[in-house]
């Protein structure tokens, strides 16, 4: 009873070895070596629209990455944003997240992911809407770079492709540096609908969409490659050789169809695509991150491969890891596959022709 007299008499009374007057941090933590404040693997996403919380909500819940720097232009939407993930600090690895307008708060940054875009207008010309978008990526990219000139860039804005060419422009970083999620989630639902009809897992199916990727891309330039397509190793061609052919009589060729029209119909459903293309880009994101070397159908600078010679960005299969790019799989296409590709090539290269940097 004495000595709790005096404890509260004198405030400044050690107990236990510890002062009453330190803080509480203070008193808890025994410090012993330096904090780390910045990481290997940071990630800024920018936007946070749909499509850049359904990604920053991917990299978190798969613990990809602990550190997370949101860019937005709306500060209301950033605080509450961030407030509701940080309320979530619980059920996630320690996440060090941040949302921030200044670009200064995504230095240091190992990948990019670009989200924001102009969204094309009923009525609107794709022309018009690419050169509302590129005029959003000037202020995007080069403050991304100047904070983070080891960065790479990963697009995942519509038209992806055309914007991904406009993100290498803008950045100045070599091409392997730069690439967009192009098809990547074209092909996951080539490979699901193919699961299903069969009735096996979609990690058991292994074939392709290649080419354009886009809300605007029209149905030739979406190029599955029936060629390829294999389960264990046994081509569906092998099986069928009219796979994929107007002659089926199966009619496999309607499941391209079902891809191409996949975003229109959930946009229909619920008004906008999100959840899929977030975990795609997470994904992407992982294999660079973890240098895991996957093969992912990816948008990148396609001059010299199967003989194209414009400056586009259409998606091949390529390896991804730790630098970016890799490599890019030398797949053998049919013929009418191959001139789909160079057409959409063409195409893209006049688009490009007309955009004012």
């Amino acid at each position: 009873m004495y000595m709790r007299k005096l404890i509260f008499a004198n405030p400044k009374l050690v107990w236990r070895g510890l002062s009453t007057n330190i803080s509480v941090r203070e008193g808890l933590f025994t410090p012993v070596g330096r904090s780390v404040l910045k990481t290997s693997n940071r990630v800024t996403v920018v936007g946070t629209g749909a499509v850049g919380m359904a990604t920053v909500v991917s990299l978190l819940m798969q613990d990809i990455t602990h550190d997370v720097v949101m860019i937005g232009e709306t500060e209301d939407k950033l605080k509450g944003e961030l407030m509701d993930l940080q309320h979530a600090a619980l059920f996630l690895k320690n996440p060090k997240i941040v949302a921030s307008k200044d670009y200064k708060d995504s230095a240091g940054s190992k990948i990019c992911i670009i989200t924001a875009g102009a969204k094309q207008k009923e009525g609107e010309s794709r022309l018009a809407s690419v050169q509302r978008s590129t005029d959003i990526f000037k202020h995007v990219i080069p403050p991304l770079v100047q904070y983070s000139p080891d960065t790479i860039l990963m697009v995942v804005s519509n038209p992806c492709d055309i914007l991904t060419y406009v993100a290498w422009k803008l950045s100045g970083l070599p091409k392997h540096k730069v690439f967009g999620s192009g098809t990547n989630l074209d092909t996951s639902r080539f490979r699901f609908l193919i699961s299903k009809r069969l009735g096996c897992s979609t990690k058991s199916v292994h074939g392709w969409i290649i080419g354009e990727h886009g809300c605007s891309s029209i149905f030739l330039f979406l190029i599955p490659v029936w060629s390829g397509v294999n389960v264990a190793g046994v081509r569906l061609k092998d099986v069928q050789p009219k796979v994929g052919t107007d002659d089926d009589p199966e009619e496999w060729k309607k499941l391209h169809l079902e891809v191409v029209n996949s975003t229109y119909e959930i946009i229909k459903l619920k008004g906008y695509t999100n959840w899929a293309m977030g975990l795609n880009a997470a994904s992407l994101a992982n294999t660079v991150l973890k240098n895991l070397h996957h093969v992912h159908a990816v948008s990148v600078m396609v001059k010299g491969f199967h003989d194209l010679t414009q400056e586009v960005f259409l998606s091949l299969p390529t390896v991804l890891g730790a630098n970016g790019v890799e490599y890019v799989v030398k797949q053998q296409l049919a013929s009418n596959e191959l001139c789909s590709l160079k057409d959409s090539a063409v195409k893209m290269s006049d688009i490009q022709k007309e955009i004012k940097f």
